[in-house]
């Protein structure tokens, strides 16, 4: 995948929204910027997964932005969804990329330089690294420093994703970070604007993602 792909990588999160407002916040996302998109569900059963994720994917579909299916390659299949991001916890990367074929995006989560490079050698075509920042959506989550996302990044050739309570007012601390993008998720899906909200991320992120490659070169 190219790297343009992770410029602004949203990651869904409904807790907090009925079925057409939730929907209405994606739309918003992906008509302002959003390049890639994930549907995240950990507490739906398969049903409700599916139909959400079916009506997500014409979403996506409408705006030709990526949709990745968090976790769950059954339904990732069941909605050809263009492809999964599997977790330190979930299948294999090498599992997901047989599952689904050489033709899907599958990405994974690394926080440190050895993950990342297994799972780069597993077929990865990228990497989501955090959590840079504590977030009420992963509270458990391990912090990732700042020094050991940028390792992550000269490590592997393939584009890296920092993550983690990032916000328009704490963008600032990746500056220099040689990253492909940034994932969000309560930065667009709490906003009460959430098209202003993902302009103004994507241009940040632009901007971050310069700003790395010049000091890196």
């Amino acid at each position: 995948m190219n790297q343009s792909d992770c410029l602004l990588y949203l990651v869904t999160n409904s807790d907090h929204l009925a079925r057409e407002p939730f929907l209405r916040v994606i739309e918003e996302a992906l008509q302002n910027g959003v390049t890639l998109l994930q549907l995240r569900e950990k507490d739906k059963d398969g049903r409700e997964f599916y139909e959400e994720a079916l009506a997500v994917k014409e979403l996506s579909k409408r705006y030709h932005v990526p949709l990745l299916i968090d976790d769950r390659i059954d339904v990732a299949l069941a909605v050809d969804a263009d492809g999964v991001h599997v977790g330190q916890s979930d299948l294999p990367v090498s599992v997901a990329r047989k599952l689904l074929g050489p033709g899907k995006i599958v990405g994974a989560t690394a926080k440190t330089v050895a993950q990342a490079l297994e799972a780069q050698e597993q077929g990865a075509d990228y990497l989501g690294t955090g959590a840079i920042f504590p977030t009420q959506t992963k509270a458990a989550a391990i912090p990732t420093s700042v020094g050991t996302l940028s390792e992550v990044c000269r490590a592997v050739n393939i584009p890296v994703v920092a993550i983690g309570g990032l916000k328009q007012d704490n963008l600032s601390v990746l500056e220099g970070c040689p990253i492909s993008g940034i994932a969000v998720v309560s930065a667009i899906m709490s906003s009460a604007t959430p098209g202003i909200a993902a302009r103004e991320l994507a241009a940040m992120a632009k901007k971050l993602v310069e700003l790395g490659r010049a000091k890196n070169a």
